[in-house]
């Protein structure tokens, strides 16, 4: 498990002299069975493999797995335990530029996410909007107790000023 690191900086423009450095690494988690069931219903995605217990214990993982967009929903939960910026006023998830899949998650399992900054640009003030800044981060969706890859992601967000 890597140690928990947060990177804090007091106002979006902060982010601007960040690029390319690795922000830190979260405190671990585990998504249970009963979120992947709840996941289940919201979705309407109930594949055996993500629900039922008995039958995937014969299945390909020899256990449910979680689906690979909760696993993705979890990337900017992550990224905010990695990175605060004290003083904005509004935070929006802008979008993904690549996400990848790399090995199933089992329920049950400890996780950890890392990222990096890859860049970071000044957003003007429009049409009623503060200015701010857009940037873009890597995360990884690590297992807490190899490091190894779960799902990696290319987040786009916006925090104005």
């Amino acid at each position: 498990m890597r140690p928990v690191q947060r990177t804090t900086v007091p106002a979006p423009d902060d982010l601007l002299g960040l690029t390319g450095r690795e922000l830190g690494a979260s405190e671990p988690q585990v998504v249970t069975q009963e979120q992947v069931n709840l996941f289940a219903d919201v979705t309407e995605d109930h594949q055996w493999i993500h629900v039922d217990v008995e039958r995937a214990r014969s299945g390909p993982f020899g256990t449910t797995i979680v689906h690979g967009f909760l696993t993705l929903s979890l990337v900017p939960r992550l990224l905010a335990d990695i990175l605060e910026v004290q003083t904005y006023s509004m935070g929006v998830n802008y979008g993904l530029d690549r996400v990848r899949f790399v090995k199933p998650l089992p329920p049950g399992v400890q996780i950890q996410g890392t990222a990096t900054l890859l860049s970071a640009k000044p957003i003007e003030a429009e049409h009623g909007r503060p200015g701010g800044v857009q940037a873009k981060a890597s995360v990884v969706v690590e297992f807490a107790a190899s490091g190894e890859t779960c799902c990696a992601a290319e987040i786009l967000f916006r925090y104005y000023s």
